[in-house]
């Protein structure tokens, strides 16, 4: 009798156990339990906002709180992504950036926040391959062309960007590393005054996303001579790639990422992550990122970061040879 009395003390005991391991977990609220903030470190309209604002509508059903697009402009994306960065990681505040992101771990030494520890990737969102534009003038007419140009003409082609260490400015750079030419950058104060300057035939190149030199192309101001990517675009499919035009392996893009503060529950990036690829990977979605010039991508956060590496340690290279510095 004794016996049983011990063997059943001893399971109710490892019972009171079990439930009061369990009582923490329970206590936990659901998650998301308030608003999410989502941070867009640049002005309303650009490529990082309609990306942002893309997956906003989605999520507030998916997830049942409101999520609230917070523009946080600034120092080349510094100032938001900080923010992100020194946010509670409890999983109410996430980001959103661009190809800039990468660039600026090697741009600017002294970051107020370490990429590599201070964030985690959520997903990639989309990859838009920057286009290859030049005036209906230029002296050339597509990227052999432009390409020999050079050769024979150092110095005589200048290619705009939206300013030092952009997208832009650093593909022009790594098209002058691949092709062993020497061009001229005129960096402007975004994209709008560099794309006024080329159709006024100011400078003789331009590389942007394609939501901003599609239409332009279509109307006949100006001529696509190139896409930096490894399969052309579907909103522009008479322009052939670099890599057709025999430039082997030259590829240059900006592109969308969701990010996290370090330290924000793994449960809670994972699913924050598997609602926004539902989104980004829905026929609708796809639609408007094929209109945009941009390939839908949706990943897992592990990708998300290996794609962010990815893309700094390229980016480093180009700005360190070719002595790229920040304004």
């Amino acid at each position: 009798m004794s016996n049983f009395l011990s063997r059943r003390t001893l399971i109710q005991a490892a019972s009171a156990g079990l439930a009061s391991a369990a009582l923490p977990s329970m206590a936990q609220p659901a998650w998301p339990s308030r608003p999410i903030r989502l941070i867009v470190p640049y002005t309303a309209g650009g490529f990082t906002d309609q990306m942002a604002r893309l997956v906003q509508v989605g999520l507030q059903g998916r997830l049942g709180q409101p999520v609230i697009v917070e523009n946080m402009p600034g120092a080349n994306s510094i100032i938001g992504v900080n923010a992100v960065a020194k946010a509670a990681p409890d999983g109410h505040t996430f980001g959103v950036v661009i190809a800039a992101y990468a660039a600026n771990t090697t741009l600017y030494p002294k970051l107020p926040y370490n990429p590599a520890k201070d964030l985690v990737g959520v997903s990639l969102l989309g990859v838009s391959p920057l286009l290859a534009a030049v005036p209906n003038n230029a002296p050339f007419k597509n990227a052999t062309e432009l390409v020999a140009y050079a050769k024979a003409n150092p110095g005589k082609v200048s290619f705009g960007s939206s300013g030092n260490g952009s997208a832009a400015h650093l593909t022009s750079e790594l098209l002058k590393a691949v092709t062993n030419t020497y061009m001229v950058h005129i960096p402007y104060r975004g994209a709008a005054p560099a794309l006024t300057d080329l159709l006024g035939g100011h400078i003789q190149l331009f590389f942007d996303a394609p939501t901003n030199l599609i239409q332009p192309g279509k109307m006949g101001r100006l001529r696509l001579i190139g896409v930096a990517s490894e399969k052309r675009l579907p909103a522009a499919p008479d322009v052939p790639t670099f890599i057709e035009q025999g430039l082997r392996g030259f590829t240059g893009s900006t592109w969308a990422g969701m990010i996290a503060p370090a330290g924000t529950p793994g449960e809670v990036v994972q699913r924050m992550s598997d609602e926004v690829n539902r989104i980004i990977r829905s026929d609708e979605t796809r639609a408007k990122l094929e209109a945009m010039g941009t390939f839908a991508e949706g990943t897992s956060p592990q990708a998300c970061d290996a794609f962010i590496a990815s893309e700094t340690a390229k980016w480093a290279k180009v700005i360190k040879n070719a002595g790229v510095t920040a304004d």
